[in-house]
């Protein structure tokens, strides 16, 4: 029992090192990433809700893979042509309860909550959604590699 109570707390530490330096490693990098991210996630919906695919073209990554809160799967083209189309159609979104997560120099995970007023393919998807996209840097630049959609249930 003593061995298994040395080796846990063995395990703890060795995990939780590489965080403690992480964290003192990120310093003002990681907040001007944060501010880059949330800006990068307005430009998108705002480009949405104008059926305006430019910020998305820009920010999601070519290899880009979504899955929206009915639990289908959309790559890149798709996301856009629902946008340009207006299969997908927002009329507003409102963000909340933004948290970004800077995780190394390459990649970063935001989650947030939205309040959507809108349609996708003719059906009502008004509702609370929380959010969770995954961002990697390539050539200097934050993109979207994946995200997902999750309707949040109405009480």
């Amino acid at each position: 029992m003593k061995y298994y109570l040395i080796f846990t707390l063995a395990l703890g530490l060795a995990l939780a090192l590489p965080t403690v330096a992480l964290a003192k490693e990120k310093g003002t990098n990681a907040t001007a990433d944060e501010a880059t991210l949330k800006k990068i996630e307005q430009e998108i919906v705002d480009g949405i809700l104008k059926s305006d695919t430019s910020a998305a073209e820009k920010y999601l990554a070519s290899d880009y893979l979504g899955v929206g809160p009915d639990g289908v799967t959309q790559n890149k083209a798709e996301f856009l042509s629902d946008i340009k189309s207006g299969t997908l159609k927002l009329e507003s979104s409102k963000y909340s309860d933004m948290k970004v997560q800077v995780a190394a120099a390459g990649m970063a995970v935001v989650m947030y909550r939205s309040n959507d007023k809108g349609t996708y393919k003719g059906k009502d998807i008004t509702g609370e959604y929380r959010w969770l996209d995954v961002f990697v840097k390539r050539d200097g630049k934050w993109q979207i590699a994946i995200d997902q959609g999750t309707q949040i249930a109405k009480p």
